[in-house]
């Protein structure tokens, strides 16, 4: 399902093309899509981002489109990686309590968030020593399908997608109660197969074995 034909199923449920309406539908769309990106950790919003630290800044920019991290690798000269662990800002202030403690980075936390100057940085222990590589692997914000026409949503959960962007249209018509109950109640089921997903991408059947189902 693509952007057009999902803004005409939607005219087309609430039977509406008053102009307002019709005008607020991409923000319907986008408010589901923001609802599901952040209720769902799928596989396919994770991505990997390289960057140079700057020797003797405790500070790493975080990509724009981040919204949390999966990992954090140092990569050395020598190509071997090294694993940062999540700490608080506290803790990292405690641990090195002056920037000019310099090392190979061992501990990273979440600074600040996203501010009108940019998208927020992480605050590295030690401040690094020299211009190591760091390997980012992050869930992030995809392009929406309002901007892009299609998107996984649309192609893999058109379901999740069109119910979603329903209860959100039809609380701004401020529609019938029951109406609005099966339409919620679609949305749960469809997002409740979504989650499947997740919780199978974290998963090893060989390892864990596999999920058994009641008969």
């Amino acid at each position: 399902m693509n952007y057009t034909e999902l803004v005409q199923l939607i005219q087309d449920y609430t039977e509406s093309r008053e102009t307002t309406f019709v005008d607020n539908i991409p923000r319907f769309v986008r408010q589901t899509e923001q609802r599901v990106y952040r209720t769902v950790m799928l596989p396919e919003l994770r991505k990997n981002a390289t960057s140079a630290v700057t020797p003797g800044s405790q500070y790493l920019a975080r990509p724009t489109d981040f919204i949390s991290v999966f990992s954090i690798s140092v990569v050395s000269p020598s190509g071997e990686y090294s694993f940062l662990y999540d700490k608080d800002v506290n803790f990292i202030r405690e641990a090195y309590p002056s920037p000019a403690s310099t090392g190979l980075p061992k501990f990273y936390a979440q600074f600040e968030g996203k501010t009108p100057a940019g998208s927020g940085a992480f605050l590295l222990g030690p401040t690094p020593d020299q211009a190591y590589t760091v390997e980012l692997h992050y869930y992030y914000d995809p392009p929406s399908i309002v901007d892009t026409e299609t998107s996984w949503l649309g192609d893999n959960a058109e379901t999740v997608l069109l119910y979603g962007t329903l209860v959100e249209a039809y609380t701004y018509l401020k529609g019938e109660a029951d109406l609005m109950q099966q339409y919620q109640a679609r949305y749960q089921e469809a997002l409740s197969l979504l989650s499947g997903i997740d919780i199978r991408s974290n998963r090893d059947d060989y390892k864990d074995g596999q999920i058994r189902r009641g008969v």
